[in-house]
């Protein structure tokens, strides 16, 4: 089994920036995909950036640039961040951890999710 912890989210000003953490423990495997998810009111919940167990990345268009994401590989767990510059109000949203396995699709586990929220 798969946990997911996620940590960080808040309440900040457009510009500002925040860093979000994700624990992840359980068993890990060589197609394995990290990434944080996004749902804002009334909308989809939709990728905001992902990291393959080889370190390559992937970007919504809407926060390239902005966001950063890494991970830190430890013997039994797998912390990865985001770390999230130059927020805007479109960035409100509940931010969720995800791993998922790019060719088993029952291998797909979610975090509890983390409140971001950006005033103007």
């Amino acid at each position: 089994q798969v946990q997911l912890v996620e940590s960080g989210g808040g309440l900040v000003q457009a510009g500002g920036f925040l860093r979000l953490s994700c624990v992840i423990s359980g068993k890990f495997f060589s197609g394995d995909i990290m990434g944080w998810y996004r749902q804002a009111p009334g909308k989809q919940r939709e990728l905001a950036a992902s990291i393959t167990s080889g370190g390559s990345t992937n970007y919504a268009d809407s926060v390239k640039g902005r966001f950063i994401i890494s991970r830190d590989d430890a013997k039994n767990t797998v912390s990865v961040y985001l770390q999230m510059n130059s927020l805007n109000p479109e960035d409100t949203a509940v931010y969720y951890c995800n791993v998922r396995h790019n060719l088993f699709q029952n291998r797909n586990y979610w975090g509890q999710g983390t409140q971001v929220t950006v005033s103007s």
